[in-house]
């Protein structure tokens, strides 16, 4: 019988440290990166999209600094697609537009677009009680996480990645 949880978590913890351990010299001798960052500092190229960029450092003198960040979405700088947006305008449809499709929408796009979401919002019977209400967080970034992979469960097409399936 298990007295004391601690005591037993640190005996664990440390069986797991001693047979889980990777020497450091082998992240250099595979080329193996730490983290998001190479020995010199440059970040690691993850994947290739051409959806968003981060730019977090510039040349100067043929070297890298680091700069204030921007972002850029389908090659249009986030702070520009804020600044464009009109007085009473939230952005959010828009901006979903931008990254889905490739392109800013036109009024006529923008109003199709919004009216189809506006339709999807609509969740499964019981999904709010069943999934929100009953196993609540105070962690709303983990409640939408769980939310959204829950949603899963309800698509008879949820492994379809063609665009068609995607975008429905």
């Amino acid at each position: 019988m298990i007295e004391n949880l601690n005591q037993y978590v640190q005996k664990q913890a440390d069986i797991c440290f001693k047979n889980d351990k990777i020497s450091p010299r082998l992240y250099k001798e595979y080329g193996v990166n730490l983290g998001l960052r190479d020995v010199n500092g440059k970040g690691v190229l993850t994947g290739l999209t051409n959806i968003s960029k981060i730019v977090s450092s510039k040349a100067v003198d043929g070297r890298r600094v680091p700069c204030d960040g921007e972002l850029w979405y389908r090659g249009y700088n986030v702070k520009d697609l804020i600044q464009d947006l009109g007085k009473n305008e939230f952005g959010f449809e828009k901006i979903a537009y931008l990254l889905l499709m490739g392109e800013l929408p036109n009024k006529k796009d923008l109003q199709d677009f919004c009216e189809v979401i506006g339709k999807s919002r609509i969740l499964p019977t019981n999904f709010t009680r069943d999934v929100i209400m009953k196993a609540p967080s105070s962690d709303i970034m983990n409640t939408m996480t769980r939310s959204i992979l829950t949603l899963a469960s309800y698509d008879k097409l949820a492994k379809d990645t063609n665009v068609d399936n995607s975008l429905r």
